[in-house]
């Protein structure tokens, strides 16, 4: 695994609120061509540690390097390089889904050239071209999911920060969004992926880490958790880990 300019390097991040620790002392690492899951509860710490990741909370202690730079003190440079889909899509129900890209990929400098071709190849991947020019108030769950997820892929970042990218979705539309992903993962990017959901984890992951009430439970492969715990399926190693 590579830790360079696709990689994600996190060392003790916590972030408190008044009396909570959200998140308490995480580390881990991943690299280009690597997916890896940030596996919990509602309220372990997963979206805390999203958010601050890209840069959008400050640590209250440690701090990360993402795709090479510090989320600290360089936060406009890992700004530049990540992707990034919330765990509220955020879009807009008056502009069209060429307008949503067309508008972030101007927020990262792009010329307008490329950005009409990322625009054109994204729509197409997710089977929204022939919905280009209509206002996105009136999509579905799904249709709105997918464009949030390709507007964090229009400016071809290394990294890639995914909280609950299928969450609420349709059995089609879940499946086709995890098959962009693995895309990505074929491409050399660097996926961190937030889910509680063990199915997903399990198709997507190469490895995870298990979290809970902000701490990390345990790091590793499928297999490597497996042993770990004497349980063999992720549902069963999860309720292991998180009820000790």
């Amino acid at each position: 695994m590579s830790l360079s300019s696709n990689s994600i390097v996190v060392e003790g991040l916590t972030k408190v609120f008044g009396e909570l620790v959200a998140v308490d002392h995480v580390g881990f690492s991943t690299g280009g061509g690597e997916i890896f899951g940030l596996l919990g509860p509602n309220g372990a710490g997963k979206t805390t540690t999203i958010r601050m990741l890209c840069t959008v909370l400050n640590p209250t202690e440690g701090t990360a390097r993402v795709a090479g730079y510090d989320i600290r003190t360089q936060p406009q440079k890992v700004r530049e390089r990540i992707g990034v889909l919330p765990e509220d899509t955020g879009l807009y129900d008056r502009l069209t889904p060429r307008d949503h890209l067309a508008y972030y990929g101007r927020l990262h400098d792009m010329p307008e050239d490329i950005i009409a071709r990322r625009t054109d190849l994204l729509l197409d991947r997710v089977g929204l071209r022939d919905r280009e020019n209509d206002k996105v108030g009136g999509f579905s769950k799904g249709m709105r999911q997918k464009l949030a997820v390709i507007r964090a892929f229009i400016h071809d970042p290394p990294v890639f920060l995914l909280d609950e990218p299928t969450s609420g979705l349709d059995v089609m539309s879940a499946r086709e969004i995890r098959e962009y992903i693995l895309s990505l993962k074929a491409e050399g990017k660097s996926i961190l992926l937030s889910t509680h959901n063990m199915t997903e984890a399990e198709k997507l992951c190469d490895r995870i880490s298990i979290i809970d009430h902000g701490r990390i439970d345990a790091t590793g492969t499928l297999e490597e958790l497996r042993k770990q715990t004497e349980r063999k399926t992720l549902e069963d190693i999860f309720v292991r880990l998180v009820t000790d």
